[in-house]
């Protein structure tokens, strides 16, 4: 029973985590759509980060599902602001565990780069 309702609370975690909205389609014909390229907001990373649903799975200073803001900030430097922003985008998975990060396409890379570099300037 414990196994069967943590199964299911994780599942509900990860589909919750996988927030896609605000993805950008536009037309370019009568017959064809396609995905246009997310454009960069004036939002600082913080503020990005408060609009997306980060804080289901990370906070600024304590470990919850996914790493703390902290533990990224100790663990990265600024040589990887485009491995980071990428795994914003993308998804990615087994760093920090077994539990995946979902992908956040909808988010330009000039937005995940300003989200990296708030991760980044919590560092100690």
């Amino acid at each position: 029973m414990k196994k069967f309702l943590l199964a299911g609370a994780l599942g509900l975690l990860i589909f919750s985590c996988s927030k896609k909205e605000n993805t950008a389609v536009e037309s370019t014909s009568s017959e064809t759509q396609s995905v246009s390229k997310p454009e960069a907001s004036n939002l600082s990373g913080d503020q990005i980060i408060a609009t997306l649903d980060c804080s289901g799975c990370h906070s600024a200073s304590e470990r919850m599902i996914g790493p703390s803001y902290k533990e990224i900030a100790e663990k990265y430097s600024e040589k990887d602001i485009d491995l980071l922003a990428s795994k914003i985008i993308e998804g990615g998975s087994g760093v920090w565990g077994s539990v995946p990060m979902a992908a956040h396409p909808q988010v330009s890379q000039e937005d995940a780069k300003k989200m990296v570099a708030y991760i980044l300037s919590q560092k100690k």
